[in-house]
């Protein structure tokens, strides 16, 4: 259930409850479809915005930052796959391990006993394809991280544990 449709290409079955055992696991494939078609739309908005903007005023400027902008999405396209690959989390003993990044790369451990929150969102496009994001929320703000393209199932029973563990630790949650 958590690893359906991930780009880990060994899956191991799991118990009730995810496993605290220190296994990497990857977000879902479809997050990069969402991250795609989004970026697809904000690009036809700014190119009709500019053709809106030229033949009302007349004036064919309102191209360049069309251009721009879309070049620069264009280029971020290109980079939403690897990116996503880059994402992933760890379930230790005592702490949660987060990775993302590429080129500038942040690994952030987050001790279950400091998390306060745990939020799990998810917009009209990320129900269509079925993922989620979730949040958790320490006292140092910088700790706190965020989870994009999870199933929606995986973020639940990650949620679940998380808070499970956070309880029996008697702390935070």
């Amino acid at each position: 259930m958590l690893d359906e449709g991930t780009f880990d290409r060994i899956r191991e079955p799991h118990r009730q409850g995810l496993a605290l055992d220190g296994t990497w696991h990857q977000i879902s494939k479809k997050y990069v479809i969402s991250q795609v078609v989004q970026y697809v739309f904000w690009i036809a908005v700014v190119l009709i915005g500019a053709a809106v903007v030229t033949t009302a005023l007349g004036e064919p400027w309102a191209w360049i930052p069309a251009g721009v902008i879309s070049l620069a999405n264009l280029v971020s396209l290109i980079f939403i796959p690897r990116q996503a690959k880059a994402l992933g989390y760890m379930l230790r003993g005592d702490d949660i391990v987060f990775r993302k990044g590429i080129v500038w790369q942040r690994m952030v451990a987050v001790p279950y006993g400091r998390m306060q929150l745990i939020d799990i969102t998810h917009g009209p496009l990320d129900r269509v394809f079925g993922v989620s994001k979730l949040k958790m929320v320490t006292a140092a703000a910088s700790t706190g991280i965020e989870i994009p393209g999870l199933t929606t199932a995986g973020a639940e029973a990650l949620r679940d544990t998380l808070i499970e563990v956070a309880e029996t630790r008697r702390t935070g949650l």
